[in-house]
């Protein structure tokens, strides 16, 4: 292979990455399908190649399918209807500034999609709701991190969830990562017997997209390099 050939097939794979990157979107809607053993394992086998800190791997997953899925999803329904929520890692004090306009900016995408108007706190909240439901979807992954790495641990679990939502698009899966799951910890551990020198950092709801679904309609916006990036040449 020529130096010419290696130029042009890492340019191929610039153009691959950069199109992953370009059609994953958070999922919403999925189909009633089940995804094989097969391809989860393809998907799982994928993410594992995430980087980490000396090669600690500090995540580990649990994931659901069938009945499995369906008791988790009417255990996290039933809970969350009636328990304030606490997380496992401390949540951020507040969104200010140019991250609270991206936030409000995304929400309201959603919003729109699904046809929930500007002051209609309930139908906001039924939405908000269809995380504990996981938004329909046939799987989900549970991230916990080892607690004793701390943030660096949860940073590797990071980009493990990176990864996996990469790797979930280049198979054809929607996903979803989900914060709010994480934020009703104490029903997982005991739902799942996780042991307390494991932290949950977030679930990944995932499986096959309904594209024709409204909240699957939209795509969020990324900033520009002149917003976050400064330059030190000198």
């Amino acid at each position: 292979m020529t130096s010419n050939d290696t130029a042009v097939a890492e340019t191929e794979e610039s153009v691959l990455l950069e199109h992953l990157l370009s059609t994953r979107w958070s999922c919403r809607a999925y189909l009633d399908r089940q995804v094989p053993r097969q391809t989860m394992e393809r998907l799982l086998t994928l993410a594992q190649r995430t980087a980490s800190w000396c090669n600690t791997q500090p995540w580990e997953m649990i994931v659901t399918s069938g009945g499995g899925t369906e008791r988790f999803r009417a255990a996290m329904m039933d809970w969350a209807r009636s328990n304030p929520m606490k997380f496992d890692f401390d949540e951020p004090s507040e969104y200010r500034g140019i991250y609270r306009d991206r936030r409000r900016a995304s929400g309201w995408q959603l919003y729109e999609a699904v046809g929930v108007v500007r002051g209609d706190r309930e139908a906001s909240g039924r939405q908000a709701f269809e995380n504990f439901r996981f938004f329909g979807a046939p799987h989900v992954a549970i991230v916990t991190t080892d607690a004793a790495q701390g943030v660096y641990g949860a940073v590797d679990a990071g980009l493990y969830v990176g990864t996996f939502l990469l790797a979930a698009n280049s198979l054809g899966l929607g996903a979803i990562a989900q914060a709010a799951l994480a934020g009703h910890s104490s029903l997982i551990r005991r739902h799942f017997n996780i042991p307390d020198d494991r932290k949950v950092l977030l679930g990944i709801s995932f499986g096959y997209p309904d594209l024709s679904h409204p909240s699957n309609s939209y795509r969020t916006a990324r900033a520009s390099l002149q917003e976050v990036v400064t330059w030190a040449d000198q």
